[in-house]
């Protein structure tokens, strides 16, 4: 697998742009993901120099296999400077190590830390553990 690393250093990938990206998201995080228009705000903050963070596209033989988005926080020390917010593999080419290729390039191209939400029944629970995650804190929102 290759890689493409995508932020507002590099620009818009003229190959792999923002809107193949989403619908790429969008359909294969399945019921863990976004509509394609809150994924695209995801990407402009990216983006956005006063903002920033890294897109990683997993592309084999021309197609992609697997994205992951990180956001910087604009945070250090009290809280992760990344945050991981997306991450998906191609349904059809799961269980083919793609996802923990994506998380180890992610983890070696983010300045500093990283925190990730993930629901308690995602199996991708499974890989973040073993690639050193740790759950210090139960996440509560208030919706308003």
């Amino acid at each position: 697998m290759e890689f493409k690393q995508i932020n507002y250093t590099s620009g818009e990938d003229k190959t792999y742009p923002n809107q193949v990206i989403a619908e790429f998201l969008y359909t294969h995080l399945e019921e863990y993901g976004d509509k394609v228009e809150d994924i695209l705000k995801c990407i402009d903050f990216v983006m956005n120099p006063a903002k920033g963070g890294n897109i990683v596209v997993g592309i084999d033989e021309n197609k992609i296999v697997g994205v992951v988005i990180l956001n910087n926080t604009g945070m250090k020390g009290f809280i992760p400077e990344n945050i991981l917010v997306y991450i998906a593999v191609d349904n059809s080419q799961r269980g083919k190590g793609y996802g923990k290729q994506l998380m180890q390039k992610a983890i070696s191209i983010a300045e500093g830390n990283i925190a990730l939400h993930v629901e308690p029944d995602n199996p991708a629970k499974i890989l973040y553990e073993k690639l050193g995650f740790t759950n210090k804190y139960l996440e509560m929102r208030l919706i308003k």
